[in-house]
């Protein structure tokens, strides 16, 4: 059976390449367009999309408006926008969407996201706070949504905080894990959460860095390993009592 994708955007443009994509596509199919958010709150009920593809910017009723107003049930939604500034990737994130994509995006990595976010379970209300609280530390050290290694780091970070050990086995048992969460290799899981880290020392966020963990801990020339943030990061939230 086709995942059943909906998109809601107004650039006709954009709307006619992910009906080309989808039409030749023999895992997914599109269901539904809707040209602005007070089209699609109406049509989703018939549509029943396992996938939103949903912009931001649109007449009548944004993007997000609909994330505030959406019965979500146990549909997706992957905000797809040209918007890069971090406070709208944290606003949306934090009302409830699963992906954020930038415009211009590859229809490849789409796929995959479509796949991942249709094969993962619906968070319950303690996971929910718990990614929430994950990302914003995401966003106030600079690790942008949209790329890869940010839900690899986020899913790493979790699996550490649930079973703290696991961090001493990275590459045996941390990797393998997150990689087959997501239906990826263990060699990609870790060249993902290095460049999301790397992403983030290069955007030159290192106060906020020390000051959200509460010491001096690298300056511009050091950066943390994979292992070394997702522990600083797992411990924090230890430590709040998550």
């Amino acid at each position: 059976m086709k995942i059943r994708v909906m998109v809601c955007d107004d650039n006709e443009e954009f709307v006619a390449s992910v009906r080309s994509h989808f039409a030749a596509s023999e895992k997914m199919e599109l269901v539904e367009i809707a040209q602005n958010g007070k089209e699609a709150l109406e049509k989703l009920d018939t549509a029943r999309p396992d996938v939103l593809l949903l912009d931001l910017v649109m007449p009548a009723l944004d993007g997000f408006s609909v994330l505030e107003r959406v019965n979500k049930g146990n549909m997706k939604i992957i905000v797809v926008s040209a918007l890069s500034q971090d406070t709208f990737i944290s606003k949306a994130m934090s009302l409830g969407a699963d992906f954020y994509m930038m415009k211009p995006l590859s229809f490849g990595v789409l796929d995959e996201r479509i796949i991942e976010a249709v094969n993962n379970k619906r968070p319950a209300a303690k996971n929910r706070s718990m990614d929430e609280k994950i990302s914003n530390i995401f966003i106030t050290v600079g690790i942008p949504a949209h790329i890869k290694g940010y839900q690899y780091l986020r899913e790493a970070i979790k699996m550490t905080i649930d079973s703290p050990e696991i961090i001493n086995s990275i590459t045996k048992k941390l990797y393998p894990e997150v990689a087959e969460h997501f239906n990826t290799s263990p060699s990609k899981v870790e060249r993902a959460i290095r460049h999301a880290i790397e992403v983030a020392w290069n955007r030159g966020k290192i106060e906020n860095i020390n000051t959200l963990f509460g010491v001096r801990v690298y300056n511009h020339n050091e950066k943390p390993t994979n292992g070394e943030f997702i522990a600083l990061v797992a411990d924090k939230m230890l430590l709040e009592s998550v």
